[in-house]
């Protein structure tokens, strides 16, 4: 079966399917080409939704990565490590083909596709023989980690340059642009996900329930030459000081549901890239806990700072200065109200239980945020303002 889109204007039917479309394209667009060429709607649909493919496995594989590793101690050939490298190899095969043809891209997205696989690649052994070296090494924030998040984070920006500069205006531009951002946000709060797990694992702890397996508890008590008691399980569950939490999960997710907001530029659109960020995340924790893995607090209150920078561009119209000043005092009025109130829902609801609804966090870094995301939401605006009118 093939159905006629606009490939067909070459005088080709183009197949329904991406074994077909794969063998198409080789025969049809693998020449050497130069970035910024016209692309053929198919081929940006089908490279594109490829990209859409590769980041859900890599989303699928650090899921599950983050639960594996508060349960067993690390291996290279995990199959969470697994699933993420298939991700991975899409992705290599995505950026050879956007650098051979140069179909999809310019030259800026390009590069940016390709410093982020590099970085990622380079991040990757790296990451290997450092927990060769330093052991456990369980914290989300360690270098290694976070240069493959910055990786990732800059390939995604490249992919996202691309999709907007190369497809057409229109409800299926904004759904993927939407996915697309939806990826950056669950690729930026990423290392958040260290206190969600880390606060379940040390109360599961605490109620003589542990989720760690017992070889697992003895290494990282070992670690610190210490017996495994409370304190050796909250250094390796909780190593991360409570301020990061709220100034990275409500200022960070801020700053990159802005940009959401600004490059979709659709009422609420902040709002739903928040959204299906915290479905996933609620979808997934029932399967890890039927799978018997540690599951983490979901962070409800990122609806909140979503909805603060929507009704920010609403309130200032798109003003470049008006809408960072709103933004800084909703975000941290809403994104503070709603992770206190989630805080909440433990004692409320369960009492003394030993679980939590949200991981500890520290009130003073409101004023961070209060003060300083105004001053990069308006710096972003401004470099993508400029950038806008140098390409027009």
């Amino acid at each position: 079966m093939t159905k006629a889109l606009e490939g067909a204007a070459e005088g080709v039917a183009v197949p329904r399917g991406p074994i077909g479309k794969t063998k198409l394209f080789f025969a049809t667009h693998w020449v050497r080409g130069v970035p910024g060429q016209p692309t053929p709607e198919w081929v940006l649909r089908f490279a594109y939704g490829m990209w859409l493919v590769a980041f859900t496995f890599k989303v699928l594989g650090s899921s599950w990565d983050m639960s594996w590793h508060f349960k067993f101690i690390r291996d290279d050939f995990a199959p969470p490590h697994l699933i993420n490298t298939v991700g991975t190899g899409i992705v290599i095969v995505l950026v050879a083909i956007h650098s051979y043809t140069g179909l999809g891209c310019d030259r800026r997205s390009l590069r940016l596709m390709q410093a982020g696989l590099v970085m990622f690649l380079v991040a990757a052994p790296l990451d290997v023989i450092n927990h060769r070296v330093s052991g456990l090494d369980l914290t989300a924030w360690s270098p290694t980690h976070m240069l493959l998040y910055i990786g990732t984070g800059v390939m995604l920006a490249g992919v996202i340059d691309g999709w907007l500069k190369s497809a057409a205006p229109g409800r299926f531009r904004t759904l993927v642009l939407t996915g697309l951002w939806v990826f950056f946000l669950e690729n930026t709060f990423f290392p958040n996900g260290q206190q969600e797990y880390g606060i379940i694992s040390l109360r599961a702890w605490e109620r003589g329930a542990p989720e760690a397996e017992p070889s697992l508890l003895s290494f990282a008590a070992e670690q610190i030459g210490h017996p495994v008691d409370r304190v050796a399980v909250l250094h390796f569950a909780m190593p991360i000081a409570d301020w990061v939490y709220p100034l990275w999960g409500i200022g960070v997710s801020a700053l990159v549901l802005a940009l959401a907001r600004h490059t979709i530029g659709r009422a609420w659109a902040a709002t739903a890239v928040a959204a299906a960020y915290v479905a996933y995340r609620a979808i997934i924790w029932p399967l890890l806990v039927v799978g018997t893995f540690p599951a983490s607090a979901i962070p409800f209150y990122l609806l909140a700072v979503g909805l603060a920078v929507d009704v920010a561009f609403r309130i200032g119209r798109s003003h470049r200065v008006l809408t960072p000043l709103a933004g800084g005092l909703l975000v941290t009025a809403f994104g503070y109200g709603a992770l206190w109130l989630q805080a909440q829902l433990r004692p409320w609801l369960l009492g003394d239980a030993h679980t939590e609804s949200a991981p500890p966090f520290a009130y003073w870094p409101a004023l961070v945020v209060l003060a300083g995301l105004p001053v990069l939401w308006w710096a972003l605006t401004r470099v993508r303002t400029h950038r806008e009118v140098a390409v027009s």
